[in-house]
């Protein structure tokens, strides 16, 4: 007899997706009420908000990530490995293309994906708006190889700087992050501190003062311009404090191996560029299997998650355009909109089984954190909420900015297990650099 159960087919394994992943297989596929499979063409798990302290070398990538195959066979889903290339709505099947190791071997043939309900939770990537240089000279932060290979090319530009026999090049260890949202403030600002610890590991022929410059640019008036003017100004204050130049209202007109162009032939030199500006959903989306986008390539979808024109497709976090309070705003592309969400995609994965009507969603905002590394962190809670919101800075909130990760793992992993690697990592930190030096 063939297999009837409800195939839910999750495709992307970020936070939103691999949280519904994990909540979907514990409670549909271990009673065998649905078969859940997680697609994703990476083979691990890694908070995206945390990327920046990879690539400043704050966090070690090999310690925090998460197997997929692992997870799937401990909550009861399966993972495909691959890349979502096309959508079938006609036979509901996803396209994958082949999967291909470092070596050039071919792991996966190209393959289909049969589904009854599909959930695209692919989340965003950078987006370069076309700058001249970019992809050439730039590293984004949208992935952990991306992330650890910035961190890579900071470590050997400070070996490099510190065995040669001639003076430094002018910019030769300058940073220049082009993006003063969180992602690039945050940066900025664990940079500030690792490349001191860096340097004091033997790297004596370097004075971090005098050689390593860090320069945040942005198009904006201000940095972080999508939080609250009061998390801004604080945040920029601090950062100039620690000697990080500042540039708002600068529009970035090329790249260079030499630094970053700004308008009016402004060069700023840099040996190390990070492109942490703009937010695109990825290009491949774009009218894939004939579903509304907007400008960023978006899926639209109603307030029950749903798209526009296929109602057993869903799509949740970066890359889902959801209009929030009043038309034409949409939810910010948060971890804390993906989690809401997936949250919300247990209940109507539900109903669907049961055949019952489903839910709208509304995003509820509890405010925005920025952590500036182990100088500060500072941020709002409850915005939006009540209409008015509760400033919070220094050791609470930063335990507060903590305390979010933490929410992520008990979502993935439950209490005990998250109780038992925090109290390791506790005890290792105490033996270990507090920077990766390779």
């Amino acid at each position: 007899m063939a297999d009837t159960k409800h195939r839910v087919v999750i495709v992307g394994g970020g936070a939103g997706g691999l949280e519904l992943a994990t909540r979907l297989g514990d409670k549909f596929g271990k009673r065998g009420r649905a078969d859940i499979t997680l697609v994703d063409r990476m083979r691990a798990h890694l908070w995206k908000p945390l990327l920046h302290q990879v690539a400043a070398g704050t966090m070690d990538l090999g310690d925090h990530e998460l197997d997929y195959l692992a997870q799937a066979h401990w909550h009861h889903f399966h993972y495909r490995v691959g890349e979502m290339i096309g959508l079938d709505r006609e036979t509901r099947e996803i396209l994958l293309a082949a999967y291909v190791d470092d070596e050039g071997h071919e792991v996966t043939a190209p393959r289909r994906v049969p589904y009854d309900t599909l959930i695209i939770a692919i989340g965003s990537m950078s987006n370069d708006f076309a700058t001249p240089g970019v992809s050439e000279h730039a590293v984004s932060l949208d992935t952990p190889t991306q992330a650890d290979r910035f961190h890579r090319r900071l470590v050997n530009a400070a070996i490099r700087a510190h065995a040669q026999d001639h003076p430094l090049r002018p910019g030769q260890l300058n940073v220049a992050i082009i993006g003063a949202g969180a992602t690039g403030t945050e940066l900025a600002a664990e940079l500030h501190y690792t490349t001191r610890q860096l340097v004091m590991y033997g790297l004596d022929r370097i004075d971090v003062e005098r050689d390593v410059k860090i320069n945040l640019i942005d198009a904006a008036p201000r940095i972080l311009p999508a939080l609250p003017e009061r998390l801004s100004v604080a945040a920029a204050k601090l950062l100039e404090k620690l000697g990080v130049k500042i540039f708002t209202g600068a529009r970035v007109t090329a790249v260079t191996a030499d630094g970053v162009k700004l308008d009016g032939d402004v060069l700023i030199p840099a040996e190390l560029v990070v492109w942490a500006a703009g937010v695109k959903a990825p290009d491949f989306l774009r009218d894939i299997g004939g579903l509304e986008n907007n400008r960023a390539n978006q899926l639209v979808v109603t307030p029950t998650l749903q798209s526009t024109r296929d109602p057993n497709i869903f799509a949740i976090g970066d890359c889902a355009a959801c209009t929030w309070d009043q038309p034409g705003k949409l939810v910010p592309p948060r971890a804390q909109a993906a989690h809401q969400q997936a949250s919300h995609m247990v209940g109507q994965i539900r109903r669907v089984l049961a055949g019952e009507a489903l839910k709208v969603w509304r995003y509820r905002d509890f405010g925005s954190l920025v952590s500036l590394g182990e100088y500060s962190t500072v941020g709002n809670l409850m915005g939006g909420l009540a209409g008015r919101s509760l400033w919070i800075e220094g050791l609470f909130a930063r335990l507060t900015y903590k305390s979010l990760y933490k929410m992520h793992q008990l979502a993935l992993h439950g209490f005990w297990k998250v109780s038992l690697d925090t109290l390791a990592r506790l005890i290792t930190r105490r033996t270990e650099p507090h920077v990766k030096l390779h």
